[in-house]
């Protein structure tokens, strides 16, 4: 780790960051501000240097992205500890009809048992570096919006690159703290040989399934095990069998007592995307347009592909993965409608964006530099949304139907081939066909041809029906063939599919992707289709990229006037890069009258499995041990039962998953997973009152892995004693 560019960094995004705090208060700390906190003040037990150390090894050394989640190691060996449902789709592609993973779990009992995490990759932060005088610097005299954000993310490239050049070891990543604002460049060092090591019965880590999806109280033993390998030299390498376990800067220590109620406890981790210092406008959109439509969207493709996969097992693996995301997307969608609504967001932020508007015209230089913000922030949004359904349409078509990913590939491939030099085309060719390959192995491993007709139909039709303004043009060329849209669709998609010969996988292998010529000499309709889709979007780009770069600038504008209003800096919204939450064990009231205690217990997996929900179906030998009492260290004494999950009051959003819940002592006590229904809101909006994230216990991982699978070497590689 590159330590003084660490403490240098650390210096400059102090005055970058400022902010006034005082608990409790909504917050995912970059690491550049954790040194701003007071955590002793708040319950920490160790010296906060324990915590981030930019001069040392600390506890920010032990975390890893993995996958997009978040993992921790705990142990020497490599070992890593994260959510079952951050493995479900490496679980899934291991899985087989005879050795069905996904549904009966697994269990290396020997590190030659381990099985490759296809897919899964570790990403450790490695040091960061602020360079917003360097992006910013370079677009200071450009006025006009598209090229000033395109000469942004050129400068941003370029970085990049640069930082790779002069560390080959290191994947490194230029991260928009704040939208038009700040800019900080990340360096990584990337794991390439993740292995299987533990992964439980679906019914422990799936427990409650969509049922309980987002939902307190909650009973998920969503934990999984995973292996960090490299080469014999300590360097990333791919999987081999060669390969040795990863031995990591630091490891979390597991303390197998857990918590009690109002314990203090934080969390590190790679949140994902929140969106609070955005304008009412923004909220609006969500509300009206993304929301309902992306969550009205998966809900129709769960269904299909639900009951496509009832015809055989096979399809039914195939399937799982795309269903457990769309699912978990659709109800956090619909929480965050029901949140914005429940709280009347949208009210609150015109409110505050009138206050601010007001701010601006009685300050003469403040009006003078900003006097056009919230009117031009408002007629941005009622351009973006006078065509948001045609954008939202172009956004999903290619994750709805397969076969239209396919087609994507094949002719971006061809497009590039073909503007090759005669001479060079054999040469890219085969410099770049493998790379196609596996890019397309994925959409087929999850491609069913009954699904994608269905799909494409809906979109198809949804498209038919948008007005005069956001028409698609590859769908009115069909529909205008005849009188009866629905007729024409349906016409179509049956020549299309019935022809195509992409629906083969093998086929498209073997002869399509044969030679160069193969693939220049193949066309059909779904080919041809796509190709009206890219020429759209090439024509709408332009106009797009004015709307992106004038949206940059004013979202940087406006949190600098906020800034200005306010009197304080804010937190930058999350951004994938490692952050510091924390807070206390703790319940909640979600409504009148209700109370909401903050550990549940393996009483209510039998509880709820006598509902005859098969969603709340749990592997037999929990009752049995249960009802022998057979706890063994991992009881809560005031519950006389061993804790499942529990709540506390610490900011956390998607990409948290799997996320260490640390004790004041910096050890291991559970592994985040999920947000109380009222915390999908947290994107946009945070509130102790009704903001709640969930944990697995580790005194439940423990006794599942001790009890119910017999890992008992996993403890004793953690060094948990039974």
């Amino acid at each position: 780790m590159n330590k003084k560019t660490l403490s240098i960094t650390l210096l400059v995004l102090a005055g970058l960051f400022q902010f006034s705090y005082s608990p409790p208060e909504e917050g995912m700390f970059p690491l550049s501000e954790i040194h701003k906190l007071d955590l002793k003040k708040a319950g920490l037990k160790i010296d906060q240097n324990e915590v981030y150390n930019p001069n040392g090894i600390s506890l920010v050394d032990a975390l890893v992205n993995v996958g997009g989640c978040t993992g921790s190691f705990v142990s020497n060996d490599g070992l890593i500890i994260t959510n079952h449902h951050c493995a479900f789709s490496a679980v899934q592609l291991a899985s087989t009809p005879e050795h069905d993973y996904l549904n009966n779990g697994f269990v290396a009992n020997g590190r030659e048992q381990e099985i490759e995490a296809k897919g899964l990759t570790c990403r450790i932060t490695d040091s960061y570096e602020d360079v917003s005088d360097k992006v910013l610097g370079a677009v200071a005299q450009v006025q006009d919006p598209a090229s000033r954000l395109q000469l942004i993310n050129n400068v941003m490239k370029n970085i990049v690159i640069e930082a790779e050049k002069k560390d080959p070891s290191i994947k490194a990543e230029v991260s928009e703290m704040f939208i038009g604002k700040s800019y900080v460049l990340f360096r990584y060092k990337t794991i390439q040989d993740v292995r299987l090591v533990y992964v439980p019965n679906r019914k422990i880590g799936e427990y409650g399934g969509e049922t309980d999806n987002w939902v307190w109280p909650r009973h998920t033993g969503d934990f999984s095990f995973m292996r960090a390998y490299v080469s014999k030299d300590g360097k990333p390498a791919k999987y081999s069998k060669n390969n040795v376990p990863y031995t990591p800067k630091k490891f979390l220590k597991v303390n197998p007592n857990g918590t009690n109620e109002e314990d203090f406890v934080f969390i590190l981790g790679y949140p994902g995307k929140t969106f609070r210092h955005r304008p009412a406008e923004f909220i609006d959109y969500q509300q009206k347009y993304l929301l309902p439509y992306v969550s009205e969207l998966y809900d129709f493709q769960n269904t299909t592909m639900e009951n496509v996969g009832k015809r055989d097992k096979i399809t039914e693996l195939k399937l799982a993965t795309r269903i457990k995301r769309n699912a978990n997307v659709m109800k956090n969608y619909r929480g965050k409608l029901k949140g914005i609504k429940g709280i009347d967001l949208v009210a609150q932020k015109r409110q505050e964006d009138a206050s601010l508007a007001q701010f601006i015209n009685n300050n003469v230089d403040v009006k003078a530099q900003y006097g056009n913000l919230m009117t031009d922030i408002d007629q941005l949004y009622k351009q973006i949304n006078g065509d948001a359904y045609r954008d939202m349409w172009l956004t999903q078509i290619y994750t709805s139907t397969s076969l239209l990913n396919v087609s994507k590939q094949i002719n971006t491939f061809k497009t590039e081939l073909e503007s090759q030099p005669t001479a060079q085309k054999e040469a890219y060719f085969n410099s770049n066909i493998d790379k196609l390959k596996q890019a397309l192995i994925v959409v087929y491993d999850a491609f069913d041809i009954d699904v994608d007709r269905r799909i494409f139909k809906k979109m198809m039709a949804d498209a038919a029906v948008f007005t005069s303004n956001q028409r698609i043009s590859a769908v009115d060329k069909i529909t205008s063939k005849g009188t009866n849209s629905n007729a024409m669709i349906d016409d179509f998609i049956n020549d299309a599919f019935g022809l195509s010969k992409l629906k083969d996988k093998n086929y498209v292998f073997n002869n399509i992707l044969k030679s160069s010529k193969s693939i220049i000499d193949y066309n059909d309709g779904l080919l041809l289709f796509e190709k009206d889709i890219t020429k759209q979007i090439a024509e709408l780009k332009p106009e797009k990229d004015l709307r992106d770069g004038v949206l940059n600038k004013l979202m940087g504008d406006y949190v600098n006037v906020k800034e200005k209003f306010l009197q304080k800096g804010f937190i930058p919204d999350a951004n994938s890069t490692l952050r510091l939450t924390y807070g206390h064990v703790r319940g909640y009231s979600p409504a009148d009258a209700s109370y909401m205690a903050p550990y549940t217990s393996i009483k209510g997996i039998i509880e709820k499995g006598a509902t005859g929900n098969p969603e709340f179906e749990y592997p037999a030998q929990i009752k049995t041990i249960w009802e022998a009492k057979d706890f063994g260290p991992f009881a809560k004494k005031e519950l006389n039962d061993v804790p499942v999950a529990f709540l506390y009051n610490m900011d956390t959003t998607g990409g948290n998953s799997g996320s260490p819940i640390m004790n004041a002592y910096g050890e291991l006590i559970g592994v985040n997973f999920d947000r109380a229904y009222e915390a999908t809101i947290n994107d946009y909006a945070w509130n102790e009152s009704y903001s709640r994230s969930i944990g697995v216990d580790i005194r439940y991982v423990l006794w599942v892995a001790a009890k119910i699978d017999h890992a008992d070497f996993l403890l004793k590689e953690m060094g948990v004693n039974l």
